[in-house]
Order: C-alpha cells, then sequence, then structure tokens
C-alpha cells in the first residue's frame, strides 16, 4: 500500500498512479480504516519526506510494523518504480 500524506493541492499537482491519500493530520483518524492490517507493507510520501517520517513514527505507535518513509514523490516514484500521474 502507498499512501500519499500531502495536501490535496499537492495531490492534486501530481501523485503516484497506485497511491492512496490521506493527508498526515488526518492518518491517526484514517489509517485503521485504509489499512486495517498493522502488518501490511505500507510505504508513505510527501513533498520532502518530512510528513512522510512523521506518518511513518505515528502509525509505527499505532502498531503498524512494516512502514517505509519513501521520502518525497521523486524519490518514492523512483523508489518504487511507479509513475507519476495527475
Amino acid at each position: 500500500m502507498i499512501i500519499d500524506v500531502r495536501t490535496t493541492e499537492e495531490w492534486n499537482s501530481g501523485h503516484l498512479a497506485s497511491a492512496k491519500h490521506l493527508e498526515l493530520q488526518l492518518v491517526a483518524a484514517g489509517i485503521e480504516q485504509l489499512v486495517p492490517d498493522k502488518s501490511q507493507q505500507l510505504y508513505l510520501y510527501c513533498r520532502s519526506g518530512n510528513r512522510s517520517g512523521q506518518a511513518k513514527t505515528l502509525v509505527e505507535a499505532m502498531g503498524y510494523t512494516n512502514v517505509v518513509n519513501a521520502g518525497g514523490v521523486a524519490d518514492a516514484s523512483a523508489l518504487l518504480n511507479e509513475a507519476i500521474v495527475k
């Protein structure tokens, strides 16, 4: 599962093709509904890697065990070999 934690405006400007959108401030409230299996592989990204790092810390504190901060959107695109779409 790939999750974009940027704002809606950033998401609309381009995101990974298979990513789900869950803004950083909504992660705590929405992650368990989006990803009920806490052992599922999660890749988080944002613009630079800062917010995805915050999201990683947050979801790990909630019990998620397989979380990767994929960095910024371009970094995540390269890491996951996935196109950026608008």
